[in-house]
C-alpha cells in the first residue's frame, strides 16, 4: 500500500511539473533584439494608412474668405456638418466645416460643389492634397486648406489575450504591440510565437503570421496595423481543452485521487502512532 501511494505521489508530482514548467524562449519578448539593434537601424516600414472603401473620413475645409465655403454646404444630407466658430485674426478670418463622408466601394468621396474625387489606395495627406487641387481647378476658393481624417479606423483583437476587444486607433503610427497592450497583454496561455493577423488588400485577405519572440516582427509588414486589421493570438493546448467534457473529467476524478491519497496517507500516519 505504501508503494502505491508512492507511486500516486510521484505521478501527481510528475503531471503538476510538466504543466507548469515554460520554457523561457516561448514567453520573452524581441529576443535578440539587443545584438541586432546595437547599432541604430532604420526600419523600413510603411505606417501611414491607406484609404479603402467603407471607410469614414472627416474633411475640414477653411479658407481666408469664409463666405466662399458655404458653397460646399449646399447638400449637408452628404455628411453631417459641424460649423466651427469663426475667429478673426487683423484682416484674416478662419471658418471651419467640417463633414463626415464615407469612401464609396468604388473608392470615390462624392463630395458637395467638387463632385467624385478618387481617394482609394491615397493616405489621408494626399487626399487632402488631391481635394485642394480641384478646388482651385475650379475656382471655388483661391486658398484652400483642406484637413483629412479618419474616422472609424480600428483593429479586433481576439483570442487569448486579457480583454479581447475592437481597438479604436488614435493615431495613424500604431503596431502590434500597441494594441495588444490596450487588450491588458497576451494572456498566460496565449502563444507568443503564434499570432496571426487578419489583412484585406486589393480585394483580398492576406494572413500574416507574427512571432513576438523574435526580434524580426520590427520588420514585418504586419508590424504597424492598419484600419480593420483583425489579430488572433492562438491558445495553448491546455487552454483550448479546458472547456472539453474530457478535461472536466480528469480534473474531478485527479481531485478525488488526491483526496483518497491523503487519507490513506493519514490512515496510515496515525496507525503508526
Amino acid at each position: 500500500m505504501r508503494k502505491l501511494i508512492s507511486l500516486l505521489s510521484i505521478a501527481m508530482l510528475a503531471a503538476l511539473m510538466c504543466t507548469s514548467c515554460v520554457s523561457t524562449k516561448k514567453i520573452v519578448y524581441f529576443q535578440g533584439a539587443d545584438s541586432l539593434f546595437r547599432e541604430a537601424q532604420q526600419l523600413k516600414q510603411q505606417y501611414e494608412m491607406k484609404l479603402k472603401p467603407a471607410d469614414q473620413v472627416l474633411i475640414k475645409l477653411t479658407c481666408s474668405q469664409p463666405e466662399l465655403l458655404e458653397v460646399f454646404a449646399q447638400d449637408v444630407t452628404m455628411g453631417t456638418m459641424s460649423r466651427y466658430t469663426s475667429s478673426m485674426q487683423g484682416n484674416t478670418g478662419t471658418l471651419g466645416n467640417a463633414y463626415g463622408y464615407t469612401v464609396t466601394n468604388s473608392g470615390d468621396l462624392i463630395l458637395p460643389a467638387i463632385g467624385r474625387i478618387n481617394v482609394e489606395g491615397r493616405t489621408v495627406d494626399q487626399a487632402a492634397k488631391i481635394i485642394e487641387d480641384k478646388i482651385k481647378a475650379d475656382g471655388l476658393v483661391s486658398d484652400p486648406d483642406v484637413t483629412v481624417r479618419l474616422l472609424n479606423a480600428r483593429v479586433t483583437v481576439m483570442g487569448a489575450v486579457r480583454t479581447p476587444k475592437v481597438v479604436n486607433l488614435t493615431s495613424e503610427r500604431n503596431t502590434i504591440i500597441d494594441v495588444l497592450s490596450q487588450c491588458g497583454d497576451i494572456d498566460d496561455t496565449g502563444l507568443r510565437y503564434n499570432i496571426q493577423l487578419f489583412r484585406e488588400e486589393n480585394g483580398t485577405l492576406k494572413v500574416y503570421d507574427i512571432d513576438l519572440t523574435k526580434s524580426d516582427v520590427f520588420t514585418s509588414p504586419a508590424y504597424y496595423v492598419q484600419q480593420n486589421d483583425m489579430v488572433y493570438v492562438t491558445p495553448n493546448k491546455s487552454k483550448r481543452v479546458k472547456s472539453s467534457a474530457f478535461y472536466t473529467s480528469l480534473s474531478a476524478w485527479s481531485s478525488v485521487v488526491g483526496l483518497l491519497t491523503t487519507v490513506i496517507s493519514l490512515f496510515f500516519l496515525i496507525k503508526r502512532g
